[in-house]
């Protein structure tokens, strides 16, 4: 991945998660966040 694209990357999902907060609120982000976090765990018990 060169550096033009991750950046074009981090901008869209940065534009994405501030446009979602705007027109939706704040609750499903911390959703969205908990089943990530346990995401990462269940990852992590592949390694």
């Amino acid at each position: 991945m060169t550096n033009p694209i991750a950046i074009v990357l981090g901008v869209l999902i940065t534009v994405a998660i501030v446009v979602d907060v705007m027109l939706f609120g704040t609750d499903h982000m911390i959703f969205l966040g908990k089943k990530f976090f346990e995401l990462i765990e269940w990852i992590a018990f592949w390694r």
